[in-house]
């Protein structure tokens, strides 16, 4: 990156208002003010990610008993995230040291996927007037597997998110989502079938000597894999496409749930369904089967089956017979 540029990202930042809510007037009342500002200080001098865990231990879990997964805490997550990204907030770069720095504490808050959601509701809390910022944040932590990417489908579908909905940048979040998903099948997929072919290959060895036959032997066995070997990429893979399924159905049967109340609602209330959401909400339906149209068509027949049945209303699931034509 040029300096100027480098430059010029610095100087949009500090006109960009980050919401902290740690440190607004009101925040006195809050419960995790005071953790807040104990952990702004450790952080400063230099802490290390069992230090943050020590200053936000004493935390109260908000939930009740009988919430399920007592492990996830949101009080925690909203000081840390809220404090942390804070801190990290002058430039992508800084952003960026901050969250690999104390990846270890994300790791151990975010273990179930409502607590991963619950640091993509505090990223875009604090974030929410710089949209290239939480493309980017969503990114990083996809990369880093600080969130898992059936967790970013679920959030961006949330009733909390509604006012985002029809906000480009959320359409740009799902869609890296989906690309990386596909991206880390296909590598799993290409090395399963490096790793066959040479399992499969027959050593032969065409060497002039002896020592020259040695070595090669000795190079060659250091770069076989084993049968143990390919079965443990076999069930990598393996998982990882059932993850891959899961995030299509995650994502198609929100589509389905979102358009199905619409139209009910519309048909109830005797207005025309046709309106701008409408038209925008098919519209990014029909973006996902076209964009990832070679992922979707594998699990079409599960997609049929389970969620694109004849009993959808007519207008949704047209636009899955036009795709299945499509590729006919």
């Amino acid at each position: 990156m040029l300096e100027a540029e480098r430059c010029s990202i610095l100087v949009h930042f500090d006109h960009v208002v980050v919401h902290n809510r740690y440190a607004m007037r009101s925040a006195a009342a809050l419960p995790g003010t005071v953790t807040a500002h104990q952990l702004v200080v450790a952080i400063r001098q230099k802490c290390t990610p069992e230090e943050v865990l020590a200053v936000l231990k004493d935390l109260p879990n908000p939930r009740s008993e009988e919430e399920a997964d007592s492990r996830f805490n949101p009080l925690k997550i909203d000081v840390f995230v809220q404090t942390l990204l804070n801190l990290g907030s002058k430039s992508f770069s800084h952003s960026f040291a901050a969250i690999s720095k104390f990846h270890y504490v994300f790791k151990i808050l975010a273990e179930s996927e409502e607590a991963q959601i619950c640091i993509l509701r505090n990223m875009i809390e604090l974030w929410r007037n710089h949209q290239q910022m939480m493309i980017v944040l969503v990114d990083k932590m996809l990369k880093t597997q600080i969130i898992e990417c059936s967790a970013v489908a679920n959030w961006i579908f949330s009733k909390e998110m509604i006012s985002e909905f029809t906000k480009s940048y959320l359409w740009e979040i799902l869609h890296l989502t989906i690309k990386k998903m596909n991206k880390h099948v296909t590598k799993l997929s290409a090395e399963l079938g490096e790793a066959r072919e040479k399992l499969a290959r027959e050593e032969h060895s065409d060497s002039d000597t002896e020592e020259e036959d040695e070595a090669k032997k000795k190079q060659e066995d250091a770069e076989k894999p084993t049968e143990e070997m390919v079965e443990r990429m076999e069930e990598k893979l393996e998982a990882a496409q059932a993850d891959q399924k899961n995030l299509f159905l995650i994502i198609f049967q929100r589509f389905i749930m979102i358009l199905s109340e619409h139209l009910v609602k519309c048909d109830t209330d005797g207005k025309d369904y046709n309106t701008h959401w409408y038209k925008w909400t098919i519209g990014r339906l029909q973006q996902v089967f076209l964009a990832h149209h070679e992922q979707v068509q594998k699990y079409s027949s599960t997609l049929e089956t389970l969620l694109f049945t004849q009993d959808l209303d007519p207008h949704i699931l047209d636009v899955f017979h036009q795709f299945v034509s499509l590729r006919g």
